[in-house]
């Protein structure tokens, strides 16, 4: 809470007193790992970087840069000196590009996480306190009286889940929406965007955020239009990962998304290795300022944005990007007409069902589905049994479910991943 407090001041310094704060905290982190990690250690000597250069500002375009392949095949190695992996929190996402990774942080810094976050919540109009509706996959549902209690007390929230998308699941959040009313309309963007599809389609009233808050996968303009039609409001785009959390977010100006250069360092980088112009799309590379148990330094995301010079008319002082581009999972259809995100089932097997290194899911037909998976070190028939079973019962005994092991599943020509492609019109 006093963090949140002192967020909520910084974010209108100068971004010139901003980007010296975020200096310093850049090579605190490269000393701290320098002298505490092994493996960073061992990645800046290969680089040629001297513990004498770590100081200057061009010392960190020298590090190799860390991509998803390393965190697997290093997750042990890459825990700093002086903390025990067993008592960290620890995180397993999907990841945009349905790959499976291990994040391992403190207490604290996930704290420090939650705080920026709840700032930039403020950003949509919301206010804390308020209730939320969340579209989401797998949501989190207190049990107990106690846990009921301070949810309730604390941030009342209602669901609806994208693992079953239909018009009796919608009509149902519409009524729970009216007896909750809650003024933050929160989830993933293309379920909020389906959302508002059916809440037209069905003519239903009473849905009426304060706020809108899309995450998880990139905000098409078609969707924006729709959403901001059916509603009647703005969408606050926000753009982060599990790994390193808020990267950008739109504020109430919609202008473009500013970076959250007070717990990161945020590169745009071409295909030669150099920083990509104003403008110009380049791959996003994120070093967290934040996380010392674990560090991500120089960590390609596997997204691509469009840093810019232009200033955001809020009168904050952190700088802008334009957008970002390579979030796009498409939803799959059930027999009935339902439908299920991609990103949802994504995170009901990746990374819960050992031995998947990564995986896309295709469907061509509504009674069809091919599961491809690049095998990990733990796959085995177990695996593709559970893999069957579990889309089988989600899709109904009639769809024939088949589970393909590949060796790689490519980005398209554009350099996006798609871990969910469905063909149906």
């Amino acid at each position: 809470m006093d963090y949140w407090i002192t967020l909520e001041q910084t974010q209108y310094l100068p971004e010139t007193v901003l980007l010296e704060r975020q200096r310093r905290r850049l090579r605190d982190l490269l000393r701290h790992a320098w002298e505490n990690n092994a493996f960073y250690r061992s990645r800046f000597e290969s680089a040629g970087v001297t513990p004498g250069m770590l100081d200057t500002d061009g010392c960190i375009a020298k590090i190799p840069i860390l991509t998803k392949a390393d965190i697997r095949s290093h997750t042990a190695d890459m825990i700093s000196r002086g903390f025990d992996r067993g008592e960290l929190l620890n995180f397993k996402t999907g990841g945009s590009t349905g790959k499976s990774l291990d994040i391992y942080v403190t207490e604290e810094c996930s704290e420090l996480r939650n705080s920026c976050a709840r700032r930039h919540d403020l950003w949509t109009g919301w206010k804390s306190g308020e209730p939320i509706a969340a579209v989401w996959g797998n949501p989190y549902l207190p049990h107990g009286v106690r846990q009921k209690l301070r949810d309730w007390l604390v941030s009342p929230m209602i669901y609806l889940d994208t693992m079953c998308i239909s018009e009796e699941a919608v009509v149902r959040f519409a009524d729970e929406w009216k007896r909750v009313r809650p003024t933050l309309l929160f989830g993933h963007a293309h379920s909020i965007y389906v959302l508002a599809q059916y809440v037209r389609d069905l003519n239903l009233s009473g849905i009426r955020p304060t706020g809108i808050l899309s995450t998880s996968m990139m905000l098409m303009p078609h969707e924006r239009r729709t959403i901001e039609s059916v509603f009647g409001i703005k969408v606050t785009d926000r753009y982060g990962c599990e790994e390193v959390s808020l990267i950008a977010s739109e504020c109430e100006r919609h202008e473009g998304m500013h970076l959250n250069i007070e717990h990161l360092y945020i590169e745009f980088v071409r295909d030669d290795g150099s920083p990509a112009a104003s403008g110009e799309p380049g791959a996003i590379v994120v070093t967290d300022l934040m996380n010392r148990a674990m560090p991500f330094i120089r960590y390609r995301v596997e997204d691509v944005g469009v840093p810019t010079d232009r200033k955001c008319s809020c009168g904050r002082g952190l700088p802008l990007m334009e957008s970002v581009t390579g979030r796009v999972a498409d939803f799959l259809v059930k027999s009935d007409g339902s439908r299920v995100a991609g990103v949802s089932l994504i995170e009901n097997t990746l990374t819960k069902i050992p031995g998947i290194d990564q995986m896309q899911l295709v469907q061509d037909a509504i009674d069809s589905l091919v599961v491809r998976v690049v095998p990990g070190a733990e796959f085995n028939d177990a695996t593709r049994r559970e893999l069957h079973d579990y889309f089988r019962e989600l899709f109904g005994g009639q769809t024939k479910i088949e589970v393909s092991a590949v060796e790689a599943i490519l980005p398209e020509a554009s350099g996006k991943y798609r871990f969910s492609i469905c063909r149906i019109s």
